[in-house]
């Protein structure tokens, strides 16, 4: 009888331990901790990696702010890109002004890219 209790507090445990482990690679990895619009001139788009090859872009945005120079500074806005459709627009229009959706995750898994921000879709391009 007591071998029984034991066993199945083991089990209640581990399950429990299995639970917050999942919880937690699901939130640092899967969930969308934010998502929205970034707008800037596309400076490249390219796909790369060794295992896994990912599209990866990044915008240059720009604006006033506190830069060394005390003038007009640029932000750069590094992104990897959900799908092959909006990669080839991307590529195929490299320097244009892009408007672009992305979603904000707290971690990087190789196969998504390798950034935590995914843009998953182009919302204007001038």
């Amino acid at each position: 009888m007591e071998n029984t209790t034991a066993r199945k507090r083991v089990l209640i445990i581990a399950a429990a331990a299995l639970l917050i482990v999942a919880g937690f690679i699901w939130y640092k990895y899967f969930f969308v901790f934010a998502e929205g619009v970034k707008s800037g001139y596309l400076n490249y788009a390219t796909k790369k990696g060794y295992i896994f090859k990912t599209y990866e872009g990044k915008l240059i945005q720009e604006g006033f702010g506190r830069g060394k120079t005390g003038g007009l500074t640029s932000y750069e806005f590094e992104f990897s890109i959900e799908n092959q459709a909006v990669f080839q627009q991307m590529e195929q229009n490299s320097g244009k002004h892009f408007d672009l959706h992305y979603k904000e995750y707290k971690g990087v898994v190789p196969w998504r890219g390798n950034t935590k921000y995914v843009v998953d879709k182009i919302v204007n391009m001038k």
